[in-house]
């Protein structure tokens, strides 16, 4: 007799853009092993805003079967009821950041973020070592322990974390 496999369960993440989805694959190299029982398809939409997002991210769930499907995005364009309810209507877990990615890390750190949106850019840099779409800047700043232990300040990355079963 042969010895079937658990069935894993499956995830699909979708990053608003190039940043989001170097810590997406951060999280996921260092939190995603073989023996977790998670399979993690992370993909990019390119940007455009949460409501292109969202509806980029329902037509990448129809090409396959997933248990569950998030999706990481600003909240700084485009969000809106509507939006929200079109997520809500397709169980697309909502990962929103507010206002944008880069203010949401920076809180983690106490850091209040600019308000200006090439400032906050540049605040952000030091925190990424001045390249946020590269996956391994993440590890300094954003590791699993330092955003588990602070994971009560920002509930989008709890329920990351949470999704990631770490």
């Amino acid at each position: 007799m042969s010895k079937s496999r658990p069935q894993k369960q499956t995830l699909l993440l979708v990053g608003e853009g190039y940043d989001e989805e170097a810590f997406l694959k951060y999280l996921k190299s260092q939190l995603v092993g073989r023996e977790a029982g998670l399979e993690v398809k992370i993909k990019n939409a390119k940007g455009k805003g949460a409501k292109h997002v969202i509806e980029w991210t329902i037509r990448q769930a129809k090409q396959a079967e997933y248990d569950v499907v998030a999706a990481l995005f600003d909240t700084d364009t485009d969000w809106s009821a509507a939006v929200q309810k079109q997520a809500k209507a397709k169980k697309i877990v909502v990962l929103a950041s507010e206002p944008c990615f880069e203010a949401m890390l920076l809180r983690l750190h106490g850091v209040t973020p600019e308000f200006d949106n090439k400032k906050l850019k540049k605040q952000f840099e030091p925190y990424v070592n001045g390249a946020a779409a590269v996956l391994e800047h993440y590890a300094a700043y954003f590791n699993p322990d330092i955003l588990k232990s602070k994971r009560h300040q920002e509930k989008t990355i709890d329920v990351l974390l949470k999704l990631l079963k770490a």
